[in-house]
Order: C-alpha cells, then sequence, then structure tokens
C-alpha cells in the first residue's frame, strides 16, 4: 500500500477541500434562516477523514505513475461523492442514503437529474450546496481532461498534451501550474455570468447558483421549470452564451492568454461544435415547421439544442411533446456532447471527426485499392493506434449505453424512461424523456435499484469509460 501514499495524500488534500466548501452554504442558512447542524457535522466528518488520510501519508514520493493516476481518478470521483452526500442525509429534507448519493453523484460529475421534487421549497443551504458540487465537478474535469488524461491514453485523449515530453512519473508537478490557470480562467467566468444574471434580473442567490451550473454545464436550478422559471430572452440567451463558453476546450482560453488571438476561430473542434448546433438548430426547425407547427418556436429551439448538446440539461420548455424526430435528435446530440478538455460532456466533438475521417478513409481505399492515405487531424498524423482507442472507445459508449438501458427495463421501467435514463446518465445531460424524468419531471420515483445503475452510468460517462473499467482488468494491476 505504500506504494499508493500519493494517491491517498492526495485524497485527502481533495476531502478537506471539499469539507471547507461545507461551510459556504452555512452562510445562506444564516441569511435566510434556515440553521441546522446538518453542513457543520458534515464538514467535520468530511475534515476529519481528508486530514487522517494527509497525516497517515505525509511521506509520500511526490510522484504518480500511470496505474496511480487511474486509481487517483477513480477514487476522487467516488469519494467526493460519498462525502458530498452527507448534507443531504443530516439536512431537514432527510433523503435516504440512495437519493443522498444519487444527488451526489449527479451534481460531482455535472449530471444533473434530480431526485428532489419541490425544488422552490428545498433548503436554500441545499439549493447552494448543489451548485457547489457540480461547479467543482466543472472544475475537476477540466483539471483531468487537459492534466491526468492525456497522459492516461484514455479514449484518444493523449492527442491533447500539453507537451510531448510529459513524463508519467512527474504528472502532479506539471500540472500544478496549469491547473492554476485553469482555476483562475474558470472562476472569472463564473463570475461574469453571475453578473450577467444579476444584470439580467435574477436575484443574488439565483445568479450564484445559477451561474456556477451554467459554466458547469451542471443544470442544477433552484426550479422546477428550470430556466423556464424566469421567462426571459435576456437570460436565456445569457444562458446560451455561458452554456458554450464552457463547453469549448479550456486549453483555447490559455492558448488565447500566452497570445494566440485566433485560436477560437481556427481551433477545427469549435468549428465542428458550431456546425453540429447550427445544424441540429436548422434540421429542428424545419422539422416543427413542416410537421408540428404549433409547436415551434425558434427561442426554444436555439436554448433546448444547445443545453442538450453540451449535456447541460437546462429546459425552457417540455420538449418531449414535440414528437418523434425531434426525441430522436436530442438522444442524438445527447450522445455527441461538446469538446474535449470543457465541462462538457458525451462522445466529444474530436472523437466524431476522427471517426468521420476514418471513414471517409477506408472509402477512399475501396475506390482506390493501391493509394495511400494518411488521416490528418488539426494538421497532424493520425496512427493507427489513436484511431483504435477512439473506436474502441465509441463502441464501448454503446455497449455500456445498451447494458444501462437493458438494466433499467430489468427493474421495471418503461422503455422511453430506460432508453432515455441510459443516455441521460452516460452522457451526463441530467432531464431524460416522457413523463417521469422528462424536461420537468425527475428521478425521485425510481426504484433504488435503478438509482444506483444510474449512478454507475454517471461516473462511467463522467470518466471516459476506460478510467474506470481499467481498473477491474487483473493484468493492469499486475503491471
Amino acid at each position: 500500500m505504500s506504494n499508493y501514499k500519493t494517491v491517498f495524500f492526495t485524497l485527502g488534500i481533495l476531502q478537506i477541500i471539499l469539507g471547507v466548501s461545507m461551510f459556504i452554504p452555512i452562510i445562506a442558512q444564516f441569511a435566510y434562516s434556515e440553521i441546522d447542524s446538518s453542513f457543520f457535522g458534515a464538514s467535520i466528518v468530511t475534515i476529519i477523514f481528508g486530514t487522517l488520510f494527509f497525516l497517515a501519508n505525509l511521506d509520500h514520493d511526490k510522484k504518480l505513475n500511470l496505474q496511480q493516476a487511474f486509481l487517483l481518478t477513480a477514487l476522487s470521483w467516488l469519494s467526493i461523492a460519498i462525502f458530498g452526500s452527507l448534507p443531504f442525509i443530516f439536512s431537514t429534507i432527510e433523503l435516504s442514503i440512495t437519493d443522498a448519493f444519487f444527488e451526489s453523484m449527479s451534481g460531482i460529475t455535472t449530471t444533473g437529474s434530480t431526485i428532489i421534487s419541490n425544488l422552490e421549497f428545498t433548503p436554500k443551504g441545499i439549493l447552494l450546496w448543489r451548485a457547489i458540487l457540480q461547479w467543482l465537478g466543472g472544475i475537476g474535469i477540466i483539471v483531468m481532461a487537459i492534466t491526468l488524461m492525456p497522459i492516461m491514453n484514455v479514449g484518444g485523449m493523449q492527442l491533447f498534451k500539453i507537451s510531448s515530453n510529459d513524463s508519467e512519473e512527474k504528472i502532479l508537478p506539471k500540472s500544478k501550474e496549469i491547473a492554476l490557470r485553469l482555476i483562475y480562467i474558470y472562476s472569472g467566468l463564473t463570475l461574469m455570468c453571475a453578473l450577467t444574471y444579476r444584470l439580467f434580473g435574477m436575484s443574488k442567490f439565483d445568479s450564484i447558483t445559477h451561474s456556477m451550473t451554467t459554466i458547469a454545464t451542471g443544470g442544477f436550478s433552484n426550479y422546477n421549470q428550470s430556466i423556464g422559471f424566469f421567462n426571459s430572452i435576456p437570460i436565456e440567451i445569457a444562458s446560451m452564451i455561458f452554456i458554450i463558453l464552457g463547453s469549448i476546450p479550456f486549453i483555447a482560453y490559455i492558448k488565447f492568454i500566452n497570445g494566440n488571438k485566433k485560436i477560437f476561430l481556427t481551433d477545427v473542434q469549435i468549428k465542428t461544435f458550431f456546425k453540429v448546433i447550427v445544424t441540429a438548430i436548422v434540421l429542428l426547425s424545419t422539422y416543427l415547421l413542416l410537421v408540428n407547427n404549433e409547436n415551434f418556436n425558434l427561442r426554444s429551439v436555439f436554448f433546448n439544442t444547445i443545453s442538450i448538446l453540451t449535456g447541460t440539461g437546462y429546459v425552457n420548455s417540455e420538449y418531449d411533446s414535440w414528437g418523434g424526430f425531434p426525441i430522436t435528435l436530442f438522444l442524438a446530440l445527447m450522445f455527441i456532447g461538446g469538446c474535449a478538455g470543457s465541462t462538457a460532456c458525451g462522445i466529444k466533438i474530436f472523437r466524431i471527426q476522427i471517426l468521420y475521417l476514418f471513414v471517409v478513409n477506408q472509402l477512399k481505399k475501396i475506390i482506390y485499392p493501391k493509394g495511400v492515405f494518411v488521416i490528418k487531424y488539426d494538421q497532424g498524423s493520425v496512427d493507427n493506434k489513436f484511431i483504435a482507442s477512439i473506436i474502441s472507445f465509441i463502441y464501448f459508449y454503446f455497449v455500456i449505453f445498451f447494458l444501462l438501458t437493458a438494466l433499467l427495463s430489468l427493474t421495471g421501467l418503461d422503455f422511453i424512461t430506460a432508453i432515455s435514463g441510459a443516455a441521460t446518465s452516460i452522457s451526463n445531460v441530467g432531464p431524460g424523456l416522457g413523463p417521469i424524468i422528462g424536461p420537468n419531471g425527475d428521478f425521485s420515483s425510481l426504484p433504488d435499484i435503478s438509482k444506483w445503475i444510474l449512478t454507475v452510468g454517471m461516473i462511467l460517462g463522467r470518466l471516459e469509460l476506460f478510467a474506470i473499467l481499467v481498473l477491474f482488468l487483473p493484468s493492469f494491476w499486475r503491471s
């Protein structure tokens, strides 16, 4: 176990940070006269465990190899979800362990699915804690995607290595400077979003919580109607802008600050991301105009398309009543997701791009058997090993999706609830489809076993599948 001292030392630090974060909702409790011991007790428990991990592993060697990086990634998200559920368990809303863990996992993975039915009557401290969990989950996935996953070679993420000289033995020292810059950018965007929401009419509390869940593309709201509660065009426009800002690669912000002023116009992922948005809006608008005219609302089409594609899950209308084609399109958008290195979820734009290039390349080889064709992405050649990792990721993504759907069906859920629940969990979107978990529904009425299945889908989707699956291979531990 001494080989994993760095892992447990880091876990200790993360738990201490989480425990300290639990003091923030206490401010809301004082402000709204909702004082109880839920956050104080949860904070003390979390800090004690974190301190024990920290002190017991002070003599760690400050290095993190590949095997330890995988273990740290999985344990970080699992431990935060476990300890993050304590305020829900201790609070006056008295959630069961299953419901509390579901809500916590949904928060930290920025999924946005909720089991709380009456959000308008939920204590402000709990609402703020849900937003904090999503905010922490958002910055956590950005830092991991840019610093750890490229070195872990998870699903083609090696494409985004900061430097070709990255060493597996020195991940933490290498990542520290990058992580700090990402935190500054992420915090700055959150502050800008909060000020914009406040300017357009949100209350101070709503602007703070919604800014955190917007930049994190998490989608937790303080109201059952989500953003639709405000019925405000300026708020919805601001929300779309900041959702997009949270869904583009954060490494682009660093490159912009370093002098590449055209990065947002030249980045191949960002350009394709916007093409997908425009294409989806045109297709959906055309369908509604020609087939379902009474449900056509360009404002709703724009907002829900962007929200679903990025995995945010905010809604401003009940889109599941628009017809069969919109539902199919939204399911497809759930799978696609945003850009790698952002807070967005799903398969990611760059994998779709490379899969497309691979298919085109194979067709060329059929037409010209003697031709030599090289796949290039962003001015660089893509080798067969890299393509294999992309294809295997997408293959397992859909295998796990169908497995989740089958398991949810076995628990007694109807087909629409099962298939959309599986999609929304592995793609970390939030709302599903149908009358139960649809745009204005929630997950509270689902059987406990269904909720546990969905939480597994959430963490698998958030951690790019292989970061979890590899831990179950005996050969991995022998390497």
